[in-house]
């Protein structure tokens, strides 16, 4: 049972989280958790099942973080490093080394790991294209609200969507969606020259007529009142299957996703997980702003995910 005094919202995560509890734990490489609230929400996932920890940092940081905190961690393996920018290099290697099934990023910066992630030399991409998405649990929405990309692709050209969809469109059925209902949000919903991410949204939607994007229905372009609400679609007379009950929101950029993202946090009292997709395995990527039960979400979203990954690599039997 998740201990959250937050009055409003929080269900859909407590569901993600009894989800992923029916999963299995998996090990997770902690990039410096040298504070309070890092340290706290990896050892909150631990007691709930989801994740065993193995901390990656200088060990008199984690000994007095853990003190200050009241914390004990002596049950947890300890992978040493002299600073940052070097447990976030450890991290990455416990992957390569196929040691882990995630990364979490602890109290250093997010450029400090992403770095590590996507170096040429040690790091861990794919073919795919790195990127992230929010989980927001909104308040009077009935499902998680998945919106990409918001914090890792600035002005992500056609090619970079595609996988950026992809990544979105896996996650939720990573989750167990029945249904991935993809809106390309622009700021209206006809497609003309004057708006190029109108004319990308119209694209897109072709590509996956194509084939080039699967699992999902897309539609767009779509402003952010036809994607969400029926309403609002049936009064601009768009007939849709994604139109006014999207679950995944693609954003034109990272400027608009973060602005739409944080408007939902602080306006409509959503919280908000976060994960990064596309790489070998998904990385946990909080706020330090972000509730224990954000990052409790986060964390049950990253056992889906490598749930998903080993049932898919799983040999088939015929």
């Amino acid at each position: 049972m998740v201990d959250e005094s937050r009055p409003i919202g929080g269900e859909k995560y407590r569901r993600l989280i009894a989800a992923a509890q029916n999963a299995t734990r998996i090990k997770v490489a902690v990039a410096h958790p040298c504070d309070d609230v890092s340290l706290r929400g990896a050892i909150e996932a631990h007691k709930l099942g989801l994740i065993e920890p193995i901390l990656v940092a200088p060990p008199e940081r984690i000994r007095s973080a853990s003190k200050e905190a009241g914390l004990d961690v002596s049950g947890f393996e300890l992978v040493e490093s002299a600073h940052s920018h070097d447990s976030a290099a450890k991290a990455v290697g416990l992957v390569t080394a196929g040691r882990v099934e995630a990364l979490m990023k602890g109290s250093l910066h997010t450029d400090e790991l992403m770095g590590a992630v996507v170096a040429r030399e040690g790091g861990i991409r794919t073919e795919r294209r790195i990127s992230h998405c929010f989980i927001m649990d909104v308040p009077g929405h009935e499902q998680p609200l998945i919106i990409t990309d918001a914090a890792v692709n600035i002005a992500p050209d056609l090619d970079a969507k595609v996988d950026i969809i992809q990544n979105a469109i896996d996650l939720l059925q990573a989750m167990g969606a029945p249904e991935v209902r993809v809106a390309i949000l622009s700021a209206m919903e006809t497609v003309t020259a004057k708006v190029p991410s109108t004319i990308e949204a119209a694209a897109l939607c072709k590509m996956a007529d194509r084939g080039q994007i699967t699992g999902a229905l897309l539609d767009g372009p779509l402003a952010l009142d036809n994607a969400i609400s029926q309403e609002a679609a049936a009064i601009k007379k768009i007939i849709s299957p994604v139109a006014g009950r999207a679950n995944v929101l693609v954003v034109p950029d990272l400027e608009a996703g973060n602005m739409l993202a944080k408007s939902l946090s602080f306006l409509a009292k959503a919280d908000a997980a976060g994960i990064v997709l596309g790489a070998r395995v998904p990385v946990i990527l909080t706020s330090r702003a972000d509730s224990l039960l954000s990052r409790l979400a986060s964390s049950a979203v990253a056992v889906m995910v490598a749930a998903a990954r080993r049932k898919s690599a799983a040999p088939s039997i015929h």
